[in-house]
Protein backbone atom coordinates (compact mmCIF):
# COMPACT_ATOMS: atom_id res chain seq x y z
CA UNK A 1 0.00 0.00 0.00
CA UNK A 2 1.22 3.26 -1.27
CA UNK A 3 0.30 6.98 -0.16
CA UNK A 4 0.83 9.20 -3.11
CA UNK A 5 0.29 12.93 -3.25
CA UNK A 6 0.91 15.85 -6.31
CA UNK A 7 4.12 17.40 -6.46
CA UNK A 8 5.20 20.73 -6.32
CA UNK A 9 8.41 22.30 -6.14
CA UNK A 10 10.74 20.56 -3.98
CA UNK A 11 12.86 22.96 -0.78
CA UNK A 12 10.22 25.84 -1.83
CA UNK A 13 9.83 25.48 1.90
CA UNK A 14 12.82 27.44 2.34
CA UNK A 15 11.08 30.97 0.95
CA UNK A 16 9.86 31.32 4.54
CA UNK A 17 12.71 30.48 6.51
CA UNK A 18 15.59 33.60 7.42
CA UNK A 19 17.94 31.40 6.07
CA UNK A 20 19.57 31.17 2.60
CA UNK A 21 21.88 27.92 3.36
CA UNK A 22 19.60 24.81 3.43
CA UNK A 23 21.67 23.59 6.53
CA UNK A 24 20.91 26.48 8.86
CA UNK A 25 17.34 26.71 7.15
CA UNK A 26 16.89 23.32 8.01
CA UNK A 27 18.22 23.64 11.09
CA UNK A 28 15.92 26.91 12.14
CA UNK A 29 12.96 24.58 11.44
CA UNK A 30 14.10 22.25 13.44
CA UNK A 31 14.08 24.56 16.23
CA UNK A 32 10.95 26.38 15.48
CA UNK A 33 9.23 22.85 14.65
CA UNK A 34 9.11 21.82 17.86
CA UNK A 35 6.99 25.43 18.59
CA UNK A 36 3.76 22.75 18.23
CA UNK A 37 4.56 20.88 21.48
CA UNK A 38 5.77 23.32 23.61
CA UNK A 39 9.64 23.42 22.33
CA UNK A 40 9.79 27.25 21.11
CA UNK A 41 7.95 30.08 20.34
CA UNK A 42 8.20 31.92 17.08
CA UNK A 43 8.97 35.77 17.85
CA UNK A 44 11.91 34.01 20.13
CA UNK A 45 13.48 32.15 17.04
CA UNK A 46 13.12 34.56 14.29
CA UNK A 47 14.62 37.23 16.55
CA UNK A 48 17.22 34.70 17.63
CA UNK A 49 17.62 33.85 14.15
CA UNK A 50 18.21 38.07 12.62
CA UNK A 51 21.15 38.29 15.01
CA UNK A 52 23.06 34.92 13.71
CA UNK A 53 25.78 35.50 10.64
CA UNK A 54 25.05 32.77 8.62
CA UNK A 55 27.66 30.54 7.80
CA UNK A 56 29.22 31.33 11.25
CA UNK A 57 28.96 28.33 13.60
CA UNK A 58 30.46 30.89 16.51
CA UNK A 59 27.29 33.42 16.08
CA UNK A 60 24.83 30.25 15.74
CA UNK A 61 26.27 29.03 19.27
CA UNK A 62 26.70 32.49 20.94
CA UNK A 63 22.93 33.56 19.88
CA UNK A 64 20.89 30.82 20.53
CA UNK A 65 22.50 30.41 23.93
CA UNK A 66 21.83 33.83 24.87
CA UNK A 67 17.87 32.96 24.04
CA UNK A 68 18.33 29.67 25.69
CA UNK A 69 20.15 31.14 29.20
CA UNK A 70 17.10 34.00 29.31
CA UNK A 71 14.46 31.87 29.20
CA UNK A 72 16.51 29.17 31.29
CA UNK A 73 16.24 32.31 34.10
CA UNK A 74 12.41 32.59 33.07
CA UNK A 75 11.87 29.37 33.90
CA UNK A 76 14.02 29.39 37.84
CA UNK A 77 12.06 32.89 38.19
CA UNK A 78 8.61 31.04 37.69
CA UNK A 79 9.22 27.71 39.55
CA UNK A 80 10.86 29.71 42.21
CA UNK A 81 7.45 31.38 42.39
CA UNK A 82 4.92 28.58 42.43
CA UNK A 83 3.51 29.03 38.82
CA UNK A 84 4.65 25.68 37.74
CA UNK A 85 2.89 25.42 33.95
CA UNK A 86 4.72 29.06 33.16
CA UNK A 87 8.21 27.34 34.51
CA UNK A 88 7.52 23.67 32.54
CA UNK A 89 6.96 25.95 29.26
CA UNK A 90 9.79 28.06 29.65
CA UNK A 91 12.40 24.96 30.53
CA UNK A 92 10.91 23.08 27.35
CA UNK A 93 11.67 25.82 25.53
CA UNK A 94 14.88 26.88 27.38
CA UNK A 95 15.79 23.39 26.93
CA UNK A 96 15.49 22.90 22.93
CA UNK A 97 17.68 26.08 22.30
CA UNK A 98 20.58 24.72 24.44
CA UNK A 99 19.87 21.68 22.30
CA UNK A 100 20.26 24.14 18.85
CA UNK A 101 23.38 25.93 20.39
CA UNK A 102 25.63 23.43 20.21
CA UNK A 103 24.96 21.84 16.67
CA UNK A 104 27.78 23.73 14.56
CA UNK A 105 30.54 23.81 17.08
CA UNK A 106 31.55 19.69 17.05
CA UNK A 107 34.83 20.09 15.10
CA UNK A 108 36.57 19.55 18.11
CA UNK A 109 34.59 17.03 20.65
CA UNK A 110 37.10 18.40 23.35
CA UNK A 111 35.28 21.70 23.63
CA UNK A 112 33.62 22.07 26.47
CA UNK A 113 31.16 24.12 25.28
CA UNK A 114 28.83 21.75 23.49
CA UNK A 115 28.77 19.69 26.01
CA UNK A 116 28.14 21.99 28.77
CA UNK A 117 24.88 23.05 26.43
CA UNK A 118 23.93 19.45 25.72
CA UNK A 119 23.91 18.68 29.72
CA UNK A 120 21.91 22.40 30.35
CA UNK A 121 19.20 20.81 27.59
CA UNK A 122 18.90 17.27 29.68
CA UNK A 123 18.82 19.54 32.75
CA UNK A 124 15.78 21.72 31.73
CA UNK A 125 13.55 18.96 30.39
CA UNK A 126 14.51 17.04 33.38
CA UNK A 127 13.26 20.03 35.58
CA UNK A 128 10.29 20.17 33.39
CA UNK A 129 9.26 17.20 33.60
CA UNK A 130 9.31 17.07 37.25
CA UNK A 131 5.96 19.64 36.61
CA UNK A 132 4.30 17.39 34.03
CA UNK A 133 0.97 16.92 34.57
CA UNK A 134 1.77 13.30 34.14
CA UNK A 135 4.08 10.75 36.02
CA UNK A 136 7.48 11.19 33.58
CA UNK A 137 10.91 10.50 34.86
CA UNK A 138 14.34 9.60 33.31
CA UNK A 139 15.67 6.25 33.42
CA UNK A 140 18.67 4.05 32.83
CA UNK A 141 18.20 1.17 30.56
CA UNK A 142 20.46 -1.77 31.56
CA UNK A 143 23.41 -2.66 28.83
CA UNK A 144 26.63 -3.99 28.42
CA UNK A 145 27.78 -3.55 31.74
CA UNK A 146 26.91 0.21 31.68
CA UNK A 147 23.33 1.94 31.17
CA UNK A 148 21.58 3.77 28.08
CA UNK A 149 20.15 7.25 29.03
CA UNK A 150 16.16 7.50 28.38
CA UNK A 151 12.86 8.72 29.87
CA UNK A 152 9.64 6.90 30.79
CA UNK A 153 6.19 8.70 30.01
CA UNK A 154 3.03 7.15 31.78
CA UNK A 155 0.29 8.45 29.51
CA UNK A 156 -2.90 9.43 31.61
CA UNK A 157 -5.35 8.08 28.59
CA UNK A 158 -5.42 4.71 29.49
CA UNK A 159 -7.19 2.38 31.97
CA UNK A 160 -4.77 -0.44 32.88
CA UNK A 161 -1.91 -1.48 30.42
CA UNK A 162 -1.50 0.58 27.57
CA UNK A 163 0.34 0.17 24.33
CA UNK A 164 4.00 1.16 24.94
CA UNK A 165 5.80 3.61 21.54
CA UNK A 166 9.84 3.05 22.00
CA UNK A 167 11.31 6.31 20.28
CA UNK A 168 14.73 6.40 18.99
CA UNK A 169 16.79 9.28 17.09
CA UNK A 170 19.21 8.95 14.64
CA UNK A 171 22.69 10.68 13.58
CA UNK A 172 22.54 13.89 15.45
CA UNK A 173 19.22 14.06 17.54
CA UNK A 174 18.49 13.63 21.45
CA UNK A 175 16.07 12.00 24.05
CA UNK A 176 15.24 15.49 25.45
CA UNK A 177 14.38 16.42 21.55
CA UNK A 178 12.18 13.65 20.83
CA UNK A 179 9.40 14.59 23.46
CA UNK A 180 8.82 17.25 20.50
CA UNK A 181 8.97 14.24 17.59
CA UNK A 182 7.05 11.79 18.83
CA UNK A 183 6.77 11.50 22.72
CA UNK A 184 4.20 14.05 23.20
CA UNK A 185 1.89 12.99 20.78
CA UNK A 186 2.33 9.28 21.62
CA UNK A 187 0.79 10.38 25.22
CA UNK A 188 -1.89 12.27 24.41
CA UNK A 189 -2.89 8.63 22.12
CA UNK A 190 -3.17 6.61 25.14
CA UNK A 191 0.77 4.98 24.55
CA UNK A 192 3.61 5.18 27.56
CA UNK A 193 6.53 5.94 25.86
CA UNK A 194 9.76 5.10 26.14
CA UNK A 195 12.78 6.96 24.93
CA UNK A 196 16.21 5.88 24.91
CA UNK A 197 19.72 7.30 23.40
CA UNK A 198 21.70 4.48 21.96
CA UNK A 199 25.92 4.27 21.36
CA UNK A 200 26.54 7.30 19.25
CA UNK A 201 23.85 9.49 20.45
CA UNK A 202 22.89 12.68 22.74
CA UNK A 203 24.52 11.89 25.99
CA UNK A 204 25.42 7.63 25.39
CA UNK A 205 28.86 9.52 23.31
CA UNK A 206 29.29 12.39 25.23
CA UNK A 207 29.54 11.32 28.44
CA UNK A 208 30.39 7.90 28.04
CA UNK A 209 32.15 7.40 24.55
CA UNK A 210 29.91 5.35 23.08
CA UNK A 211 30.28 4.84 19.82
CA UNK A 212 27.98 3.89 16.49
CA UNK A 213 27.70 0.20 15.92
CA UNK A 214 25.89 -1.35 12.80
CA UNK A 215 24.11 -3.98 14.68
CA UNK A 216 21.39 -2.16 16.21
CA UNK A 217 19.77 -5.20 17.55
CA UNK A 218 22.26 -5.69 20.00
CA UNK A 219 20.94 -2.16 21.73
CA UNK A 220 17.27 -2.35 21.05
CA UNK A 221 17.11 -6.04 22.25
CA UNK A 222 17.96 -4.70 26.49
CA UNK A 223 16.05 -1.97 25.73
CA UNK A 224 12.99 -4.32 25.12
CA UNK A 225 14.00 -6.18 28.06
CA UNK A 226 13.76 -2.73 30.21
CA UNK A 227 10.70 -1.99 28.42
CA UNK A 228 8.65 -5.22 29.61
CA UNK A 229 9.58 -4.27 33.44
CA UNK A 230 7.79 -1.33 33.38
CA UNK A 231 4.12 -1.02 34.90
CA UNK A 232 1.25 -0.94 33.05
CA UNK A 233 3.26 -1.93 29.66
CA UNK A 234 1.34 -4.16 27.41
CA UNK A 235 3.74 -6.50 26.02
CA UNK A 236 1.11 -7.64 22.92
CA UNK A 237 1.29 -4.20 21.63
CA UNK A 238 5.04 -2.48 21.52
CA UNK A 239 5.51 0.05 18.21
CA UNK A 240 9.25 1.27 18.03
CA UNK A 241 9.32 4.86 15.78
CA UNK A 242 12.87 5.26 14.45
CA UNK A 243 13.86 8.87 13.08
CA UNK A 244 16.12 10.01 10.47
CA UNK A 245 19.52 7.44 10.38
CA UNK A 246 17.20 5.57 13.22
CA UNK A 247 15.49 4.34 9.72
CA UNK A 248 18.29 2.13 9.49
CA UNK A 249 19.12 1.84 13.06
CA UNK A 250 15.57 0.57 13.82
CA UNK A 251 14.69 -1.30 10.78
CA UNK A 252 18.27 -3.28 11.45
CA UNK A 253 16.61 -3.85 15.07
CA UNK A 254 13.63 -5.48 13.30
CA UNK A 255 15.11 -7.94 11.49
CA UNK A 256 15.92 -9.80 14.61
CA UNK A 257 14.17 -8.28 17.75
CA UNK A 258 10.71 -9.99 16.84
CA UNK A 259 8.97 -8.52 20.17
CA UNK A 260 8.48 -5.64 18.61
CA UNK A 261 4.78 -5.33 16.73
CA UNK A 262 4.87 -2.70 14.34
CA UNK A 263 7.99 0.09 12.98
CA UNK A 264 7.89 3.23 11.68
CA UNK A 265 11.20 4.38 10.18
CA UNK A 266 11.09 8.39 9.30
CA UNK A 267 12.65 8.28 7.11
CA UNK A 268 13.67 4.78 5.34
CA UNK A 269 17.52 4.24 5.19
CA UNK A 270 18.55 1.59 2.72
CA UNK A 271 22.28 2.44 3.08
CA UNK A 272 24.26 5.31 5.49
CA UNK A 273 26.69 5.15 2.76
CA UNK A 274 24.76 5.80 -0.11
CA UNK A 275 23.90 9.29 0.71
CA UNK A 276 27.71 10.01 0.92
CA UNK A 277 27.97 8.50 -1.99
CA UNK A 278 25.03 9.84 -3.92
CA UNK A 279 27.25 13.51 -3.14
CA UNK A 280 30.34 12.37 -4.48
CA UNK A 281 30.43 10.50 -7.33
CA UNK A 282 31.14 6.95 -8.14
CA UNK A 283 34.38 7.92 -9.37
CA UNK A 284 35.39 9.44 -6.08
CA UNK A 285 33.86 6.54 -3.99
CA UNK A 286 36.54 4.52 -6.14
CA UNK A 287 39.05 6.60 -5.72
CA UNK A 288 38.57 6.48 -1.40
CA UNK A 289 39.45 2.26 -1.66
CA UNK A 290 41.94 2.81 -4.79
CA UNK A 291 43.76 6.17 -3.42
CA UNK A 292 42.58 7.23 -0.27
CA UNK A 293 45.49 9.91 0.18
CA UNK A 294 44.08 11.68 -2.62
CA UNK A 295 40.81 10.90 -1.68
CA UNK A 296 41.24 12.74 1.39
CA UNK A 297 42.50 15.55 -0.45
CA UNK A 298 40.02 15.64 -2.87
CA UNK A 299 37.48 16.37 0.59
CA UNK A 300 39.15 19.40 1.43
CA UNK A 301 36.94 21.56 -1.24
CA UNK A 302 33.70 20.00 0.07
CA UNK A 303 34.23 21.21 3.46
CA UNK A 304 33.39 24.76 2.23
CA UNK A 305 29.87 23.46 1.80
CA UNK A 306 28.33 24.16 5.93
CA UNK A 307 26.20 20.88 6.01
CA UNK A 308 29.51 18.55 4.47
CA UNK A 309 31.51 20.33 6.43
CA UNK A 310 29.15 19.93 9.77
CA UNK A 311 28.20 15.90 8.65
CA UNK A 312 31.80 14.80 8.54
CA UNK A 313 33.31 16.63 11.47
CA UNK A 314 30.40 15.47 13.29
CA UNK A 315 30.92 11.83 11.91
CA UNK A 316 34.27 11.21 12.37
CA UNK A 317 33.87 11.79 16.09
CA UNK A 318 30.72 9.55 16.62
CA UNK A 319 32.42 6.72 14.23
CA UNK A 320 35.80 7.04 15.69
CA UNK A 321 37.33 7.54 12.36
CA UNK A 322 40.22 9.92 11.42
CA UNK A 323 39.49 10.82 7.46
CA UNK A 324 36.88 11.05 4.89
CA UNK A 325 37.93 7.79 3.80
CA UNK A 326 37.75 5.89 6.67
CA UNK A 327 34.10 7.29 6.98
CA UNK A 328 32.98 6.07 3.85
CA UNK A 329 34.52 2.87 4.65
CA UNK A 330 32.50 2.77 8.15
CA UNK A 331 29.40 3.59 6.45
CA UNK A 332 29.43 0.97 4.18
CA UNK A 333 28.34 -1.77 7.29
CA UNK A 334 25.48 0.88 8.20
CA UNK A 335 23.04 -0.81 4.86
CA UNK A 336 19.80 -2.84 5.03
CA UNK A 337 21.11 -4.87 1.92
CA UNK A 338 20.55 -8.61 3.15
CA UNK A 339 18.68 -8.06 5.92
CA UNK A 340 15.64 -6.10 5.55
CA UNK A 341 13.64 -9.42 4.51
CA UNK A 342 13.99 -10.65 7.65
CA UNK A 343 11.72 -7.63 9.41
CA UNK A 344 8.72 -9.77 10.08
CA UNK A 345 5.89 -6.87 12.43
CA UNK A 346 4.16 -4.20 9.40
CA UNK A 347 6.24 -1.28 8.82
CA UNK A 348 5.64 1.90 7.90
CA UNK A 349 8.32 3.55 5.78
CA UNK A 350 8.14 7.22 5.27
CA UNK A 351 9.56 9.28 3.02
CA UNK A 352 9.59 13.54 2.38
CA UNK A 353 10.06 14.64 -1.05
CA UNK A 354 12.54 17.43 -0.24
CA UNK A 355 15.41 15.02 2.19
CA UNK A 356 18.39 16.66 2.02
CA UNK A 357 19.86 13.70 3.30
CA UNK A 358 18.45 10.45 2.18
CA UNK A 359 16.43 10.77 -1.48
CA UNK A 360 15.09 7.85 -2.72
CA UNK A 361 16.54 5.53 -0.24
CA UNK A 362 12.74 5.13 1.71
CA UNK A 363 11.46 3.51 -1.87
CA UNK A 364 14.30 1.29 -2.01
CA UNK A 365 13.34 0.15 1.75
CA UNK A 366 9.89 0.20 1.21
CA UNK A 367 10.48 -2.06 -2.16
CA UNK A 368 12.55 -4.54 -0.48
CA UNK A 369 10.07 -4.82 2.59
CA UNK A 370 8.58 -8.65 2.79
CA UNK A 371 6.62 -7.98 5.74
CA UNK A 372 3.26 -6.09 5.72
CA UNK A 373 4.11 -2.67 4.42
CA UNK A 374 2.79 0.98 3.65
CA UNK A 375 4.93 3.83 2.41
CA UNK A 376 3.99 7.16 3.67
CA UNK A 377 4.85 10.28 1.59
CA UNK A 378 4.70 13.54 2.33
CA UNK A 379 5.48 16.19 -0.31
CA UNK A 380 4.93 20.13 -0.54
CA UNK A 381 1.34 19.66 -1.25
CA UNK A 382 1.24 18.32 2.22
CA UNK A 383 3.22 21.20 3.34
CA UNK A 384 5.66 18.57 5.37
CA UNK A 385 8.21 17.57 2.55
CA UNK A 386 11.47 18.12 5.09
CA UNK A 387 13.60 15.56 6.32
CA UNK A 388 11.41 13.96 9.83
CA UNK A 389 8.79 16.08 8.47
CA UNK A 390 10.46 19.27 10.45
CA UNK A 391 7.88 22.23 10.83
CA UNK A 392 4.98 19.76 10.24
CA UNK A 393 4.11 17.96 13.07
CA UNK A 394 0.47 18.00 13.07
CA UNK A 395 0.35 16.51 10.08
CA UNK A 396 3.19 14.25 10.65
CA UNK A 397 1.68 12.87 13.72
CA UNK A 398 -1.81 12.29 12.49
CA UNK A 399 -0.75 10.14 9.84
CA UNK A 400 1.76 8.17 11.04
CA UNK A 401 -0.08 7.28 14.81
CA UNK A 402 -2.78 6.91 12.57
CA UNK A 403 -1.15 4.15 11.33
CA UNK A 404 0.01 2.70 13.91
CA UNK A 405 -3.10 3.05 16.20
CA UNK A 406 -4.46 1.07 13.80
CA UNK A 407 -2.02 -1.89 13.79
CA UNK A 408 -1.64 -2.02 17.38
CA UNK A 409 -5.49 -2.16 18.09
CA UNK A 410 -6.04 -5.26 15.95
Amino acid sequence: MTTTQTKKQPLQWMEGVPFSDESYAFEFLRTLGAAYFGGADAIECLETAGRITEGDGESWYREWLETAQRLHGIADECSAAGHAVSAREAYLRAGNYYRTSEFYIHADPSDERHLEAARKSRDCFVEALELFPYPAQPVAVPYEGTTLPGYFLTTPHADGVAPLLILMTGFDGTAEELYFMGGAAAVDRGYHVLIFEGPGQGMALREQDLLFRPDWENVVTPVVDFALEQPGVDPGRIGLLALSMGGYLGARALAFEHRIKAGIANGGVWSMAKSVEDLLGPEQCALAKSNPEQFNADFEALLAVPKVKWFYEDARWKFGVDSPAQLLEALQRYTMDGIVDRIRCPMAVVEAEADLFMAGQPQMVYDALTCEKVLIRFTADDAAETHCQCGAAAICMQRTFDWLDDVLER
